[in-house]
């Protein structure tokens, strides 16, 4: 019989399959999970992944996989998996008729609730898992006015598609303030503030505002905040977004070859100083933040493996949490209709950074810290050589009853 993590890596597996893949789905199975009452449904802030489906349609945003492993949920109608209910659970089914059982995330206590001004809480800050909230406070990039828009980016084709179905606008610091100190204290501990590109002067200001209105809110000096932002030319700001408050700061270079990174962030190459400036700005931040306090996110498969896990070795040696998540081609998007490497190349790319991070000595605590979205393939190599899943506990708690 198979070994429980030789379990979780087959489970791992698939996970890669079905984030990169998708599913198909009926209207009617999803109208059995409850979405907007019992489970949680998506808000679609920053980004959209799904296709061929209307915005007016709620999903959840991701599988509980049978181990615990999380999954994001994407409704593709091309996909070879769909998701069935038999009356008493959900599966997902392959085309071979393989069938996995799934469970979806119990909604927010918060998600119910509004802010002070009537805004509903669940369009200020979303809940992505293992007590990790995410604010996009604009959901919709300033670059598009120039047609300098990353070139695999979906932030202004959101909005268009689900700003006003969703009710998702411009976040005010009091709403986040108040958003935040909800979710904490229903157990979140840890935020991500992130946006389009506005003018440099105009967002440190705001994380500054934000910084200020969550302090007052929560009572917390430190409340575990990453600020997602571009690289500042004048990289001095930096200090400012530390002594705000922010734990950990993102500066996304997205690729690490220049010349892909010209062509790819055209807006980001003539906004922000270019590749090199970009780096000099992680470097910089590394000295204020420390080591393990920067995260800089490479799409994963734009380029080439060996030029990802190059950037992803560089910059992780000058301590900054470089990690390349699986590109999912976004609707709306230039590159929409692409397709992203096979989850295999996802698989390798995981497991060759999760190597590196040991080498330089990255715990998970500061892996988790540092990202927004703490179920990528390489947290999930945390959790399953560290055994810090809760079916590790259920399956010792079998093993002494049997003895």
């Amino acid at each position: 019989m198979p070994t429980l993590k030789e379990r979780l890596y087959d489970e791992w597996a698939l996970k890669a399959e079905l984030t990169q893949d998708g599913v198909s789905v009926h209207p009617e199975v999803l109208r059995r999970i409850a979405l907007g009452s019992a489970a949680q449904e998506t808000v679609n802030c920053l980004f959209s992944y799904n296709r061929d489906l209307a915005a007016e349609i709620d999903v959840p945003p991701y599988f509980i996989l049978p181990h615990g492993l999380i999954a994001l949920f994407h409704v593709d109608r091309r996909s070879d998996w769909r998701l069935e209910h038999d009356g008493r659970g959900f599966f997902v089914v392959d085309s071979d008729g393989r069938a996995v059982p799934v469970r979806f995330p119990e909604r927010p206590g918060y998600y119910a609730r509004q802010t002070s001004d009537g805004t509903p809480m669940r369009t200020v800050a979303v809940h992505n898992s293992d007590d990790v909230i995410f604010v996009a406070y604009s959901n919709e990039c300033s670059l598009q006015a120039t047609s300098r828009d990353c070139l695999f980016c979906n932030i202004n084709a959101t909005a268009r598609k689900y700003g006003d179905v969703q009710g998702v606008k411009w976040k005010y610091p009091r709403q986040i303030g108040e958003t935040v100190a909800a979710a904490y204290a229903e157990g979140a501990r840890h935020l991500t503030i992130s946006g389009g590109f506005v003018p440099e002067r105009r967002e440190v200001e705001y994380y500054l505002d934000v910084a200020d209105e969550i302090r007052a809110a929560t009572g917390l000096d430190d409340f575990n905040g990453t600020a997602c932002i571009g690289a500042p030319r004048d990289l001095d700001v930096i200090a400012k977004y530390r002594e705000a408050g922010y734990r950990t700061l993102a500066i996304n270079i997205e690729v690490w070859d220049e010349h892909f990174f010209r062509a790819y962030c055209p807006g980001k190459e003539q906004e922000c100083g270019g590749r090199d400036h970009w780096v000099r700005a992680l470097e910089h931040a590394v000295g204020v933040f420390g080591r393990g306090r920067v995260r800089s996110n490479m799409v994963g498969g734009l380029e080439s493996k060996a030029t990802t896990l190059e950037g992803i070795e560089i910059l992780s040696r000058k301590g900054v949490v470089a990690m390349s998540p699986g590109w999912i081609p976004n609707p709306g998007s230039a590159l929409e209709g692409h397709r992203s490497p096979e989850p295999a190349w996802h698989l390798d790319v995981a497991r060759k950074t999760y190597q590196i991070y040991r080498q330089v000595g990255f715990t998970f605590e500061q892996v988790y810290d540092a990202t927004a979205v703490p179920q990528t393939l390489v947290h999930d190599l945390y959790r399953i050589e560290e055994e810090r899943l809760p079916v590790f506990a259920e399956e010792r708690a079998k093993e002494a009853v049997a003895a």
